[in-house]
Order: structure tokens, then sequence, then C-alpha cells
């Protein structure tokens, strides 16, 4: 689309990257199932290959529809570039990879979704990485927790299963002193809630699995480069800033400069570790997209109002909604998500453990899925399945306790999500 920025949200989630296929004239992004292209001869490969000019080559790097989907999260993120990927899971280890080596580090949030913390606490080791777990509230903590081998702060904008969220300019002004890049997980804000690189962000990155596709289809990750980070400015990212070996000494920054990161994803991330998102994969996020603030809308109407409902029951100790004036965090939500807190949150179950099992076995709308941001509403114990891995202590840092439930509120009759939780409860704690 030309003249871009002009646009509104509503108009860029349907247009931004695509336009009519040229050959066929169809409306709706095609999915090109190729794995190859034609080039047009040797030379034109042989630019290619060397970067000196942009194209497709093969699947693995890069796709047409995959490309759209890449443009259209970077627009509506108000980054300069986006690499698609396999898995939000992927997005993580793409995101970290020019970064990182062996030795190096990251301080990452205590408010992590489960396997984030895994991914971050054990995995990441046979990199040679690793990660320190802080508060991400105590900015003084966090300022603490970075030394000379950090090389990035991850935070998620609100944070999974707890819905607690996140200051991420407060966070930016950390790491901009530091002089390392700050990774915002945006996956359950969505850019129509939240815009991480607006806030200071560097890069963002997202599990397009869930409330960008929202259909609960297909699986999938991106990273978003905000493209103002200087990788030049000190010896810590010389994948970026020292010459690459495989492209005869080319240096990232220096050739390729707000789009080194982005170029740096494909060329070296996706050509190497292969976490490829397939094409038929972008279609339906794409179709997602095109009704991402519609659904937001709804999740959020929704969400106050289940959680308004459980907070004022017996059978409740507590609700995490950050869109309850009882929140901890309201007034930082008021401010900094203006349009809401999402639809996800946790609730305690009295009677503990036990109780929240019979809870989720009750239930008759809510589904019990290991997945969040579906149009579905989701419910899943925590404790005894996404965080199992965890210790009882990183279990309640995470906001997932024994006796806590997370819901992903979806776009049904909120009054009929109330009352499948209602006679639920009743069985649980009766």
């Amino acid at each position: 689309m030309s003249d871009a920025p002009a646009y509104g949200f509503d108009t860029l989630q349907i247009h931004a990257g695509a336009k009519p296929d040229p050959a066929t004239g169809a409306r709706q992004t095609p999915i090109y199932q190729t794995t190859g292209y034609v080039f047009r001869d040797a030379d034109h490969a042989a630019a290619l290959f060397n970067l000196q000019e942009v194209g497709f080559i093969y699947s693995r790097l890069t796709n047409p529809t995959v490309a759209v989907l890449q443009e259209r999260l970077a627009t509506l993120e108000g980054g300069v570039g986006a690499v698609c990927c396999s898995s939000g899971h992927a997005a993580q280890i793409m995101a970290l990879f020019p970064l990182m080596a062996p030795g190096c580090n990251i301080v990452a949030s205590t408010r992590l979704y489960g396997g984030t913390v895994t991914q971050f606490s054990q995995t990441i080791k046979r990199f040679g990485w690793s990660a320190t777990f802080v508060d991400t509230d105590d900015l003084d903590a966090v300022a603490a927790a970075i030394d000379e081998n950090t090389r990035a702060v991850f935070c998620e904008s609100i944070a999974n299963p707890g819905g607690y969220v996140t200051d991420v300019r407060a966070l930016a002004n950390v790491t901009d002193a530091a002089g390392i890049p700050l990774i915002v997980d945006n996956t359950t804000a969505t850019p129509y809630l939240c815009n991480p690189i607006a806030q200071g962000a560097t890069l963002v990155v997202h599990s397009t699995t869930k409330y960008l596709t929202g259909n609960g289809t297909v699986t999938g990750g991106a990273v978003i480069d905000s493209g103002k980070f200087d990788w030049s400015a000190n010896d810590k990212f010389p994948s970026l800033s020292a010459p690459e070996p495989a492209y005869h000494g080319l240096k990232f920054h220096e050739t390729f400069g707000a789009l080194a990161y982005t170029f740096h994803g494909i060329a070296i991330g996706l050509r190497d570790l292969g976490m490829t998102m397939n094409p038929q994969a972008a279609h339906y996020t794409l179709m997602g997209v095109e009704t991402l603030s519609l659904r937001m809308q709804r999740h959020c109407e929704n969400a106050i109002a289940v959680a308004s409902w459980l907070e004022q029951d017996d059978r409740v100790d507590y609700v995490t909604y950050a869109g309850l004036e009882s929140s901890p965090y309201y007034a930082r939500g008021q401010e900094c998500y203006p349009k809401g807190t999402g639809g996800l949150f946790t609730f305690a179950v009295k009677g503990g453990y036990d109780s929240c099992v019979k809870l989720v076995d009750s239930l008759e709308i809510f589904s019990h899925v290991a997945n969040l941001g579906d149009t579905r509403s989701l419910i899943i114990h925590s404790a005894s399945t996404t965080h199992r891995q965890l210790t009882a202590e990183q279990q309640e840092a995470a906001g997932a306790g024994a006796n806590v439930v997370r819901i992903s509120i979806g776009i049904e009759d909120p009054a009929d999500l109330i009352r499948d939780l209602d006679q639920a409860l009743a069985k649980a704690c009766g």
C-alpha cells in the first residue's frame, strides 16, 4: 500500500502487504504452495544468493504468501521488517539468535509463559546461553541484573497466564541506558492493544498461533524489528556489525542499515535453523488478522464482564484481571493499554488443586485446551499442565499456583460463559 502510515489500523489489518494477484487478479492472497522459484538467468540467481537483490529463492527462506504476512505484521507493529517462523517458541530462539554467543545471557521477566521459562532456564543452556529471571516491575532489580555479558531483556506485554500488564516504556528506559535491546512478547496484547515499538521496544515477538490467527488452526511465530537499534554502537553484536564469513565478509548493519536484523533473520536464521512458516499457515493467519480489532474488542468486553462476576463470587479467592479496579495493575492498564487489557487472566478457586481439576472437568462451553487467543473460550489448570515443569516457587512467581486456573475468554455471549462457570463452580466447590 502506498503511504501506509496514513491509513488506520482497521484498514491496515486487511490491506497492508497485499494487492491483487498480478497473474490471475485473485483478491485474496494466494497460497503459493511451492518450494522453489525459477531464476531469470544465472546472474539473477547469483545476485539473490549474494544478497545483492531481493527476491524468492527457496521457501525455507522466503515465500510470497509468508512475505505478505511479514509486511502486514511489521506495519501493524510499526516496525521496518518481520520474519515469520514455525511457532512462537521458534520466534523466541530466532529473536535471540543474532544477539547471542556462548557465555552471553538475557534478563527475563519472572512472569512468563511456563514453556518460555523452561526454554530460557533449561534449553538455551545447550547453546551456552543463560537467563536471569527478575520481577520486571522492580526496575532497579532489572538494572542490577544486567552485566557486561547481557544481550537483551525479555518480557511479555500482557503476561501469560496472569494477565499482568508491563510498563514497556519504563523497561525501555533501563535497556536504553544499558545499550541493549528490549524484546517484548506481544502475543497476548496484539498490536491492537499495545504497540511496544512506540513505547521503546527494539524487537517484538509473537506466537501468531494465538490472537493473530484467532481460530486455533495453525501454529506460527513472528519477530518484528523496530529498525531503531544501533547494532554497531559497540562490539556486543558481531553477527550484525562484524564481517559475515558466509557472505564474503559482508557486514549486515553496514550494508542493510535499519533492515540489518531482518535480513540476518532470513539469510542466516531461516537458512541455518530452518524454523520456517509454511504458506498455508501464513494464509490462515492473514485471514485471522483481517478481523483482529473486532475480535479484540469483544475479547476485552467479555473478559471484564466475566472477571467482574467472578470477583463477586464467594467460591473464588481472587481474580487477576487488570481491567478490574481492584487490580494493582488497573492504573497502569488504563494508561498503557487504553483499548483494553486483553482476554486472558487467572482466578483462584477455593478448595485448591482438587477443586480446580473438578472445575475444569465440569465446564461445558469452555474447552480444556493448552492454547489461548481463540474465538472459543478456553481454560487450563496451569500448575498441572503448561507450568508443570516448574518448581512451586516458579509457579507462584509466574501466577500459576496450584489453586489457580487460567481462562482465555472468547467471543461468545458473556451471559452463557457466566452460566457455564456458575454450574461448574457449584460442582467443584459443592
